[in-house]
């Protein structure tokens, strides 16, 4: 894979000073074009061999191009902040937005490489990493994004030659770095599993250049030509224009039968017995959430819902046990300027709690298969396609210690009308009453196919949803408390049972 890379291409000053000014004008009118048209961001991976020229080509590229387009970010050691949450974290947080470029350094590929080389991880964990950097970069290419992976190469002797070069120059001795002395020991690992990597990740939506990295001139014309031609044809595709082909509908049920259909709406608690159950189960919720077991973990609980099915007094209830600082409450309501310019995932990933903390979810990311799918703001590909991210992304959030506990608050269709008219007569209720929320019971039959297919297609194992009857509120907001205690309880029960396999070993 690295041999076309290893034969000393070569360009001459007179060749490359006479193309740099046309190549550098054209960089600039596409990035202009790009920022202009903000119809995708572009990141640009760094990855190779030390000394091949990563860092000179990215300082050429901000002196070519307008800089203040260009967000250069480099990811060395975890912080105490991202080691307390999932590993992508960090990386969704540094996302640019449509019109802008990234340039990531030390990004998701040097981790797992690295990782392997000094045998922090073994061969099972990496094949996890690089199907983990395959589909977030599907999602990122699906949701519009345009990818480059470079890949900076020498050989063995090219890489030695330099250092030799460079040892006795002590003019420029100073440039040898302890990643080129140590990369110098490992250098035929460090290119066994950067193949592996390469080859197991190459693909036609976010493919790899390998670049020699021995001459400046070539090296730098080489990327620049490759950004302009993938910038060119990217900004030349028809607006909106959507990739791969319109998938297949869903079934409706032959017989109209939805599992909403199977709930037993008049199940309810009388006065006494839901406050007796209730600060029970809110005394139980709070000393899980001081259990030292909590420091291993964080809580995200997402709530959903018919309109006015009380998922707001559900979490009231759910946070009167809690000492405020530790819970964080988030409404999702429709994406701002700045969220529309990032991947859909990208402002549920800003609010994912560090480890002992607890984050609400007062609507979620599942607006892109209820309300989006249904009011036609998504097109069937990107809402079909997201059951797949929402998977994973949950799974990504369950091993990094997250328990995600997931409620559909169901009503019935008369209880919703009854509750809808009273807000109307109650003054300081009529705040909870919109146009939106009778237009949206005209969709009454559609929302409960969406949340069929939704809970049939996410309702995993890993992030179960649970369904509510929430006709009686009383009897919602004790199953809603009940239910997040289990949760904790069988996750700290798993961490214990882990923690005795790990000391035996």
């Amino acid at each position: 894979m690295f041999e076309s890379a290893e034969i000393g291409h070569a360009i001459d000053k007179e060749t490359y000073d006479a193309e740099v000014p046309a190549l550098r004008e054209a960089l600039l009118e596409v990035q202009y074009e790009l920022q202009q048209q903000k119809r995708f961001p572009v990141i640009i991976l760094i990855n190779g061999i030390e000394g091949a020229g990563k860092g000179e080509t990215v300082k050429l590229l901000n002196e070519w191009m307008d800089p203040r387009l260009i967000e250069v970010r480099t990811f060395d050691q975890q912080t105490d902040e991202e080691l307390a949450r999932p590993p992508a974290w960090r990386y969704w947080r540094q996302l640019p937005a449509k019109g802008r470029m990234g340039i990531f350094f030390g990004n998701w590929y040097s981790q797992m490489l690295q990782g392997r080389v000094h045998g922090e991880i073994k061969d099972a964990r990496l094949d996890q990493a690089i199907a983990g950097a395959e589909r977030l970069e599907k999602m990122l290419c699906d949701e519009g994004a345009l990818i480059f992976k470079f890949w900076f190469h020498l050989s063995k002797k090219q890489m030695k030659s330099r250092l030799k070069a460079l040892q006795d120059d002590p003019l420029h001795s100073w440039r040898i770095s302890p990643l080129d002395w140590q990369q110098s020991k490992t250098y035929d690992k460090f290119v066994h599993f950067g193949e592996r990597i390469l080859r197991r990740t190459s693909r036609d939506y976010a493919p790899w250049f390998v670049i020699e990295g021995v001459d400046a001139h070539y090296r730098g014309l080489t990327v620049g030509k490759i950004l302009l031609e993938g910038l060119q044809n990217a900004l030349k595709l028809p607006k909106g224009k959507a990739s791969g082909m319109n998938p297949a509908p869903l079934p409706s049920a032959v017989d109209q039968m939805s599992l909403l259909n199977s709930l037993d709406m008049s199940l309810s608690l009388d006065k006494d017995d839901y406050e007796e159950q209730l600060i029970t189960e809110q005394a139980r919720f709070s000393g899980l959430m001081r259990d030292k077991r909590m420091r291993k973990h964080a809580l995200v609980t997402v709530f959903e819902g018919n309109d006015a099915a009380g998922k707001g007094g559900a979490i009231r209830r759910v946070a009167a046990a809690l000492d405020p600082r530790q819970y964080h409450i988030v409404p999702i309501a429709a994406p701002s300027e700045d969220e529309r310019a990032q991947p859909y995932l990208w402002r549920f990933w800003q609010k994912i709690p560090s480890r002992g903390m607890f984050t609400v979810f007062d609507r979620s990311w599942y607006g892109r298969v209820l309300v989006e799918r249904i009011e036609g703001f998504c097109t069937p590909t990107d809402w079909m396609r997201a059951y797949g991210e929402i998977n994973d992304f949950e799974e990504q959030l369950r091993d990094a210690g997250v328990i995600v506990v997931k409620f559909w608050l169901a009503i019935d269709k008369q209880t919703q009308l009854e509750r809808f008219q009273a807000r109307e007569e109650i003054p300081f209720k009529r705040f909870k009453i919109t146009e939106d929320d009778w237009r949206n019971r005209e969709k009454w039959d559609d929302y409960r196919a969406a949340v069929g297919d939704m809970v049939d297609r996410t309702s995993t194992e890993i992030a179960p949803w649970t369904l509510v009857e929430a006709n009686d509120k009383r009897w919602a907001r004790v199953k809603v408390l009940r239910t997040i205690n289990l949760a904790l309880e069988e996750a700290f029960d798993k961490s214990d049972k882990h923690d005795k396999k790990d000391k035996k070993k």
